[in-house]
């Protein structure tokens, strides 16, 4: 299983939480994985093969330790607490940070000398994401790959692990009926269909990381 992390986590949050702050919503890999393999079980025609998980990968940001201290151990505390299970591995790459800069360009700075961020976005995830699908889906040990996200720039990748002919390939996504433009899911391009599970809010709530990271 291939997880865009940040999709996952603010799409479900979006979806379900609204009112809530992200570190409160925030959703375990594994519990995520476990949940989706029952419910893609569960959705599957009688004599159809049950899906075993064998590996979770998790495409991440990650804050930088200059600016963001706290956040980036937290982050890194969190995927000690994830990678325990030896299934899991997750993969970070840096944020990517905008800053207010004075009149000769240099970086402003707060009264306690710190660079003032005005904006910080994630870059590179869904190259990581798309590098991974098509990589896992011509392993020969693989039968089956699942891309959890619904960024629409991951279809491509779709297409190219498709064109492989080697494992199959499937979709996650959330979903809530009263919210169906927010829940859309990615597809490889037409005429080809694939198979996606849909997730409710139970799984998102399911998949909760209870453990205090602060």
């Amino acid at each position: 299983m291939i997880i865009d992390y940040q999709n996952v986590h603010l799409v479900g949050l979006n979806l379900f939480e609204p009112y809530k702050a992200p570190h409160e919503c925030l959703v375990h890999p594994l519990h995520f994985a476990n949940q989706l393999v029952i419910r893609r079980n569960g959705n599957q025609r009688p004599g159809m093969a049950d899906a075993v998980l064998s590996k979770v990968l998790v495409y991440r940001g990650l804050p930088s330790a200059e600016v963001d201290a706290k956040p980036y151990a937290r982050n890194l505390a969190q995927k000690a607490e994830w990678e325990s299970d030896p299934r899991v591995a997750v993969t970070h790459r840096p944020l990517k940070y905008t800053y207010q800069r004075t009149a000769d360009g240099r970086k402003a700075t707060d009264v306690y000398g710190r660079p003032i961020v005005t904006g910080k976005q994630e870059k590179g995830i869904d190259v990581l994401c798309a590098l991974a699908l098509v990589r896992e889906a011509q392993n020969d040990a693989i039968d089956l790959v699942i891309l959890a996200s619904q960024d629409t720039d991951l279809e491509p990748a779709l297409d190219a692990a498709l064109d492989l002919g080697t494992a199959k390939v499937e979709t996650a996504s959330w979903f809530d009926a009263a919210n169906y433009r927010a829940s859309k899911e990615i597809r490889p391009a037409r005429p080809r269909r694939i198979w996606n599970t849909r997730l409710t809010a139970t799984s998102f709530w399911t998949s909760y990381d209870q453990k205090n990271y602060d």
